[in-house]
């Protein structure tokens, strides 16, 4: 898209060049015909929408008058009917051309924009633009602070590997995470009775691995294999603690918790199936850490989780490899551990 067409609209016109360019890549323009409908008085999208030409009308329940813009004029620079829920129903009365993006894409980038201390001028290929905008979609980062994503993109270390090639080994300890910018991978974990080795999991592109080890100071769970050559980004286990852990992990106490399943959260154990048999807390359901990543899918995306264990160190590990996947998760502080230590 155009960028000239972006600066002269608002917030657009205070980012630099750089991000100005990622965001281009990600507004949608339309051609619509005069009577079409573009939202709703109630509607509560994501969407930011800015009319380049042709007239809208903007009416609202409470309001006798309605109001007509104009492409083109200085109202127009502005996104329409911008408070959510929205105010105003917004129908074309000529053929109109309108550009819609993500708001939450738009603030993030503004954050990120006004927090920098430096630009990424190695990153100006369609490729580092693709993966940079996978990674401020997701939404693992649009729950970080904008100065950890800045400081994430300044100390990623980018690795070409090969198919075939082992990144990480099951039993080896945790130092890096990684996240795949392109290629795919394998996850294979080693069941020790009978020494057979599965497969338990792919990992694509914009997804990351490595984390359950760096969270929980224990040996790699699971041997990862690349699947097809490509790039990875790799993190020290220090940045990876002060940059993505902690601003991830929502740590409850036990009263917090006990509101929340009054409210239909769910209480999700992490340990593993032995234990959970052995004692748990009552009305649980069990989703062992080292299968978390293939029993994703069983999970409600509507549903507010409690990950607990034995200390809460598995379950840190759980509810970040949730959160990436657009989960809500919390995690009981201190584990059945701390309720026992609660109850003396």
């Amino acid at each position: 898209m155009d960028h000239d067409i972006l600066k002269t609209l608002i917030p657009f016109n205070a980012l630099t060049r750089h991000n100005l360019k990622l965001l281009a890549e990600e507004a949608k323009i339309q051609s619509l015909p005069a009577g079409t409908h573009l939202f709703a008085e109630g509607d509560e999208d994501k969407l930011s929408i800015y009319l380049l030409s042709g007239e809208v009308m903007l009416t609202a329940s409470d309001r006798i008058r309605p109001r007509q813009l104009v492409g083109g004029t200085p109202s127009a620079s502005y996104p329409l009917a911008q408070l959510k829920p929205r105010q105003f129903s917004g129908i074309a009365v000529t053929p109109v051309s309108i550009l819609s993006i993500d708001s939450r894409l738009i603030d993030r980038m503004l954050s990120w924009d006004q927090v920098a201390t430096y630009e990424i001028n190695e990153f100006e290929s369609s490729e580092d633009m693709e993966w940079m905008m996978r990674l401020l979609r997701s939404e693992t980062f649009q729950k970080l602070p904008a100065v950890n994503t800045n400081e994430l993109f300044r100390r990623f270390q980018p690795i070409r590997v090969k198919a075939g090639q082992i990144i990480v080994r099951q039993g080896d300890q945790g130092d890096y995470y990684y996240l795949i910018k392109t290629g795919r991978a394998d996850v294979l974990r080693k069941i020790e009775k009978g020494h057979k080795v599965s497969v338990i999991a792919q990992i694509q592109a914009g997804e990351g691995f490595g984390e359950d080890a760096l969270l929980t100071g224990a040996p790699r769970n699971a041997t990862v294999v690349m699947a097809a050559d490509g790039v990875l980004m790799r993190l020290k286990r220090e940045d990876f603690n002060e940059l993505l852990r902690e601003p991830l992990v929502d740590w409850l106490e036990l009263d917090e918790i006990r509101s929340l399943v009054k409210t239909g959260a769910v209480l999700l154990d992490v340990r593993l199936e032995d234990e959970f048999l052995h004692a748990t807390i009552k009305g649980s359901v069990n989703f062992p850490l080292h299968l978390l990543r293939k029993k994703v899918p069983e999970l409600d995306t509507n549903r507010h989780y409690i990950a607990f264990c034995q200390t809460g160190s598995r379950s840190g590990a759980a509810a970040f490899l949730l959160t990436q996947r657009g989960y809500k998760v919390s995690v009981l502080h201190g584990g059945l551990e701390g309720l026992r230590q609660h109850a003396h």
